[in-house]
């Protein structure tokens, strides 16, 4: 057996069950050799999407993702969806065909270019290393939570595998998780006992049931209320003191709640821009905590006056372990006003508002809350970015932050499709839904293709304002010239269906009467809505474009 395909074998012995990929020369062998061992090959129509649907999976399942890519130009295609999955720390393996030759048309350094987007460049050295090279690199994105390129060189490719070699690849053995330092903990403890308004906010890093419990655990030991990252949407569902989204998509009580705080945590987040609205979330004078697997993202975003390196379920389990055992609890910030007030007005769709549909434009609002209501609630979301972004993200609900798909590390337009088909493969028992611009989806409409042949029952909203919003509405009003960022109304059902899917056009509520008879009888193929949406800039972009 040659190398390539034995490189593909051993990943199916690693544990992977699913790929991604466009299928080239440089890559064929090591993908037949992934099917041959078992795992399901999905072949998307861009290396760009196949990166995407890979990272979105990888959020999705807990699972490593794995795309599989031709040299060079199959590579460099790759390149935005694998620097999405660098930036957001997803555990994800390229395999890409190498070659050393400059004088070959398909040489690049590729080596360079994954460093240049975040990502660890490694390769498979020779035949004798191949396959310890490649656990190397798996175990290096598990551990890790890195994106890693294994550079598979064509001359290695094409060796004989050594007998025997395959048996020595077995899967890896579990992690531990590391716990906090005892003077961490004792501090933390001490903070929250002086804490009158507590406030958590859960990252990425606070993902996973055990930190939910744990989190919710100690939260009620010291009265705290709780918020999300984006990338956490979901973590708190049904808690009743959650209190959504912590950043720019906040609701005005979110952002209210969180300001009056004395004690801000944050539990596996790196409390960036967006999640603390550039800082102005956090008062001054308040403490602001933070914990984080690794040191070097402790005060990386802002100052904190206590940083802690440790798990969020085992640390968080420390503190009230301790806090138990010194006999304290508190109501802190709860109070029965409190929870009346985050059962009546914590959502965006409970927010009063001016509904300014028109009859041939439907305000991105009103379509976002009846879409809540007629969507199964059993769902998982998928968005691209832009400026139609807020809507989807804040105003459908998910179960639990599975089911919440967010690419926007890289804040890069046209990943939606892809993320919602590759989180649709992880949670096949729910239902897919994608929520795109127009912009974004004609950018990344290749990948219907890919969900019609995939027969995935998915809806497909396309917040249809004719433009690229976000320039539109924030350089428009200064008084700036927007032709080069608008274009003609273009009949976006017709074009899905030309693909094989089925596609509504939305211009106001009575049209979504069609769309609820649809999904209430199951989808067989994708629906794509076309909703012509008012033209309007949303609230997060305005606070988004403070910088720009």
């Amino acid at each position: 057996m040659k190398i390539g395909e034995a490189i593909g074998i051993a990943l199916t012995q690693l544990g992977v069950k699913r790929v991604f990929g466009v299928v080239g020369s440089g890559n064929f062998h090591v993908t037949c050799g992934l099917v041959k061992g078992g795992a399901e090959f999905v072949a998307a129509r861009h290396e760009g999407g196949a990166a995407t649907m890979a990272d979105s999976y990888a959020r999705m399942s807990g699972e490593v993702g794995v795309v599989s890519v031709h040299q060079g130009c199959g590579l460099s295609n790759a390149i935005t969806g694998i620097a999405e999955a660098a930036k957001s720390r997803t555990p994800l393996l390229i395999l890409s065909g190498e070659v050393l030759d400059p004088a070959s048309n398909f040489y690049i350094d590729q080596d360079a270019l994954a460093r240049s987007v975040g990502a660890v460049s490694l390769r498979a050295r020779s035949a004798a290393t191949a396959l310890s090279d490649l656990t190397s690199a798996f175990s290096l994105s598990v551990r890790d939570r890195r994106t890693v390129l294994f550079n598979l060189p064509l001359n290695v490719q094409d060796e004989i595998c050594a007998p025997g070699s395959l048996e020595a690849v077995v899967p890896l053995a579990c992690l531990s998780k590391p716990g906090a330092a005892p003077n961490g903990v004792a501090e933390l403890v001490e903070i929250l006992k002086g804490a009158r308004r507590p406030v958590f906010i859960a990252g990425r890093g606070a993902r996973g049931k055990h930190a939910r419990q744990a989190l919710e655990s100690l939260a009620d030991d010291v009265g705290a209320l709780v918020a999300e990252g984006a990338v956490a949407k979901g973590l708190f569902e049904g808690y009743p003191w959650s209190i959504g989204v912590s950043g720019g998509f906040s609701s005005p009580l979110t952002v209210e709640l969180i300001r009056n705080a004395d004690v801000v945590v944050g539990w596996g987040t790196t409390l960036n821009k967006w999640t603390t609205r550039h800082g102005s979330l956090i008062a001054k004078g308040a403490a602001l905590v933070q914990v984080d697997l690794e040191a070097r993202e402790l005060a990386k975003n802002r100052p904190v006056d206590l940083g802690i390196v440790g798990d969020v379920s085992v640390t968080a389990t420390a503190v009230s372990d301790l806090l138990r055992e010194q006999g304290y609890s508190s109501s802190g910030y709860r109070s029965d006003d409190i929870a009346v007030r985050i059962k009546k007005s914590v959502l965006w769709r409970d927010v009063e508002y001016e509904d300014d549909s028109t009859g041939s434009e439907i305000d991105p609002r009103t379509l976002s809350i009846v879409l809540d209501d007629i969507i199964p609630k059993n769902r998982v979301l998928g968005v691209d970015s832009g400026n139609f972004l807020g809507y989807p993200s804040m105003y459908l609900k998910v179960p639990d932050e599975n089911s919440f798909s967010f690419t926007q590390a890289f804040q890069c337009v046209g990943l939606g499709l892809a993320t919602a088909i590759g989180a649709a493969l992880a949670k096949s028992d729910r239902f897919p839904v994608a929520a795109c611009g127009d912009g974004g989806f004609f950018m990344g409409i290749s990948e219907l293709e890919t969900a019609v042949r995939l027969k995935l029952g998915m809806l497909i909203i396309v917040y249809n304002d004719h433009a690229y919003g976000a320039e539109v509405y924030h350089f428009g009003p200064q008084g700036h010239p927007v032709e080069t960022v608008t274009f003609p109304d273009t009949d976006i059902a017709s074009i899905a269906r030309g693909y094989g899917a089925d596609g509504v056009t939305v211009r106001s509520r009575s049209d979504l009467e069609s769309v609820a008879e649809l999904l209430s009888k199951g989808l067989e193929r994708p629906l794509v809505i076309d909703a012509k949406v008012t033209k309007k800039s949303s609230w997060w972009l305005e606070e988004a474009m403070k910088e720009h």
